[in-house]
């Protein structure tokens, strides 16, 4: 059974019922799933998980997710916390983690999402989903549609990453690409698809992909043995995870598993596709759109999200911040995490570590906090972008 209660906006906090189908709310924004968290708390306690199957299913008493029947599962979550011993010893850093994303089914943490929002799709009856992505998403969705027996049309960039097209189309996806961004990707899609019967799967444009991402953070807390790191830096283009993750604080703090003190969440973008960065600095509220993105890591190439106002305050809440790093500096990191740690990364992971060693020259980091750096997706999908370091 499903605990959750409603969606409301985070903006205007509006609510819905539990079984609408829904995109965003009337005001724009996102809606959030909402659940019975004292009911859960006498569910569940951090410490009675461990006899539950190794997924994010773990904890579905916090997903929305009501008929065992609707789960569409490929064994996605609980991807291993490393601790980084030669890396970290190298920087000076005793408490150094790597969160290994890439051993999610299709190779990246767009399966966790993908996972809730497929599966509550399928539960509301939804059978034609549609999403812009710049790669990974686009496979993931593909690939549980695939699994639950619906439709797929993925819009990607013309320059998405060949591993990323195969992919969306070996699971029986239609792919169109579209000159441009995922930004103009989603317009293209919305423009096709408009009147027709085609659910919109889009980065914080419904409500479930997040709460997949948010399991991340009840992972590490429980692989930490109950409690947070200090630290946590994560690759952001929509910024699905860093969302999620902190709501997922939010209801850990509810139920009485954590006191207040949450991680520093910082957010890495790249030179050429920083919106959150520039925002930031100007101590804006909304990012505007970054004209004409270019990097290597196609996941940051992100030049506009919906999530803008949620990502900037959580930086701000958490006392966090937003920097950008080179493309060379993520590509050279993606070598260092492969020579010391044997994990080939894609370039958002080789990000986080450009972006650590930033924070730590800048004085953010003092060195001795736990940090988890976040290795989003498997570097084998990316090897145009790594042939470069041969």
């Amino acid at each position: 059974m499903s605990f959750m209660t409603h969606l409301e906006c985070p903006r205007c906090i509006k609510k819905y019922r539990a079984g609408e189908i829904l995109n965003l709310c009337e005001c724009g924004s996102t809606l959030f799933a909402r659940y019975d968290l004292r009911r859960v708390s006498t569910k569940i306690e951090s410490q009675t998980l461990k006899s539950r199957t190794r997924d994010l299913w773990r904890y579905r008493e916090v997903l929305p997710v009501g008929a065992e029947g609707s789960i569409i599962s490929l064994g996605e979550g609980f991807t291993p916390l490393l601790r980084a011993r030669r890396l970290g010893d190298k920087l000076g850093l005793p408490n150094l983690y790597l969160k290994d994303e890439s051993q999610n089914p299709t190779g990246s943490f767009k399966a966790r999402g993908m996972a809730v929002a497929v599966s509550k799709a399928h539960e509301l009856g939804i059978r034609k989903l549609a999403v812009p992505s710049a790669g990974n998403a686009g496979g993931a969705m593909a690939a549980y549609a695939a699994k639950a027996g619906m439709e797929a049309a993925v819009f990607m960039p013309e320059g998405t990453p060949l591993a990323n097209r195969l992919e969306c189309g070996f699971h029986g996806a239609k792919v169109t690409l579209v000159p441009g961004s995922i930004k103009d990707c989603g317009r293209v899609m919305r423009e096709s698809l408009e009147g027709k019967e085609w659910f919109d799967m889009s980065t914080l444009r419904e409500p479930y992909r997040v709460e997949g991402k948010k399991t991340m953070a009840y992972e590490i807390y429980e692989q930490l043995g109950g409690r947070l790191p200090d630290a946590m830096i994560y690759p952001t283009g929509g910024g699905t995870g860093l969302i999620g993750m902190w709501k997922a604080f939010d209801e850990m703090l509810e139920m009485g598993w954590i006191a207040e003190r949450r991680p520093r969440m910082f957010a890495v973008q790249a030179h050429g596709c920083a919106p959150i960065v520039r925002a930031y600095a100007k101590s804006a509220e909304r990012a505007e759109e970054w004209i004409d993105p270019q990097t290597v890591a196609s996941g940051l190439r992100v030049p506009a999200g919906i999530g803008d106002s949620l990502i900037l305050n959580i930086l701000r809440k958490s006392r966090g911040a937003a920097l950008a790093v080179a493309d060379a500096d993520m590509l050279n990191a993606v070598r260092e995490i492969a020579e010391t740690e044997g994990l080939i990364t894609s370039p958002e992971g080789g990000a986080t570590l450009a972006g650590l060693k930033k924070l730590l020259f800048d004085g953010f980091l003092a060195g001795h906090e736990s940090i988890v750096l976040f290795l989003t997706a498997t570097g084998y999908k990316y090897l145009e972008a790594l042939e470069r370091l041969i």
